[in-house]
């Protein structure tokens, strides 16, 4: 592979993908598609439409994301593919752009409905590149709500989503993450980590309650959630007794690849167990690409 093309690929952050695909697969079983006896080719489509049109738009979000912070990353990450000047910044913003217009039209292959929310859902791609992320709150906040809009595409696979108010755990679920990532620079971040942690235990109990009162699933669900919890608790507490910005990155990491777990998780709640393990294959191959590319 040459270096420039692995350079393209490094600004995609390739880790990061099936944490998007997992997003859809979780919003299309609370959507109940897999309620159905059969699935039938056009239901099949949509799905690949989705999935792909999910993972084009995170892709072009996080390579917007450091054509916005050039100037920064020159200074804190120069190493990067277009501080080190490996790729052009007009290169790799045209680059970006593409990629998030080829995830809108995959997204309109799939629906009309899902066409519109892909739009919103760049629009707030792009806010948070440029400018929301700036801001302590607003910048957690908005980069949730592409998280929450991603699971809502994934509901929207049959023309509607009356429980897009699910999307709420993973606003709240990735505002945790963002929080913690203040620090990953320079450390000292105790207090992020204290909320992030009351968060993650609220978005286990809003899991919880809702599978409860929806469905029969709950013993199901349980083995997926405890595993969620031991994989983002466990290096969220080293980072809290040793607060280095190593470890808080190590902390940032684990959040954003048990993102599929916790995906799973709401999956399972609304369809079978196996398909919740179906979707947990997608966390081997992010540790997998995460030993080869950036997940932060």
């Amino acid at each position: 592979m040459s270096t420039v093309l692995k350079g393209y690929l490094r600004l995609a952050r390739p880790a990061n993908l099936p944490t998007a695909a997992a997003d859809i697969l979780a919003g299309i079983a609370i959507a109940g598609v897999l309620s159905n006896d059969f699935i039938g080719l056009e239901i099949v489509y949509k799905i690949i439409f989705l999935v792909f049109a999910s993972v084009f738009l995170y892709a072009g979000g996080v390579v917007l994301n450091d054509v916005f912070d050039v100037n920064l990353d020159k200074v804190e990450r120069p190493e990067r593919p277009i501080p080190s000047g490996l790729i052009p910044l007009k290169s790799a913003a045209l680059y970006g752009a593409l990629l998030l217009i080829l995830g809108i039209v995959l997204a309109y292959f799939s629906g009309f409905f899902s066409g519109i929310i892909s739009m919103v859902l760049a629009f707030f791609i792009v806010l948070y590149d440029a400018f929301s992320k700036k801001d302590g709150f607003f910048g957690p906040l908005n980069m949730g709500l592409c998280r929450g809009l991603n699971l809502i595409l994934g509901m929207s696979i049959l023309g509607a989503f009356s429980q897009w108010w699910y999307a709420g755990i993973p606003l709240v679920y990735i505002f945790a993450i963002t929080v913690i990532s203040r620090g990953e620079v320079h450390g000292n971040n105790k207090n992020h980590i204290i909320w992030a942690g009351i968060l993650y235990i609220l978005v286990i109990l809003a899991i919880v309650t809702i599978v409860m009162s929806k469905t029969d699933n709950i013993v199901q669900v349980i083995p997926f959630l405890a595993l969620f919890a031991f994989l983002v608790f466990k290096p969220l507490i080293r980072a809290y007794n040793l607060n280095s910005p190593q470890n808080i990155k190590k902390a940032v990491i684990a959040g954003v690849l048990s993102l599929i777990v916790l995906d799973a998780s709401l999956a399972v709640g609304f369809s079978v167990w196996w398909y919740g393990l179906l979707l947990l294959l997608l966390l081997p191959l992010s540790l997998l690409l995460s030993k080869l590319f950036a997940v932060t």
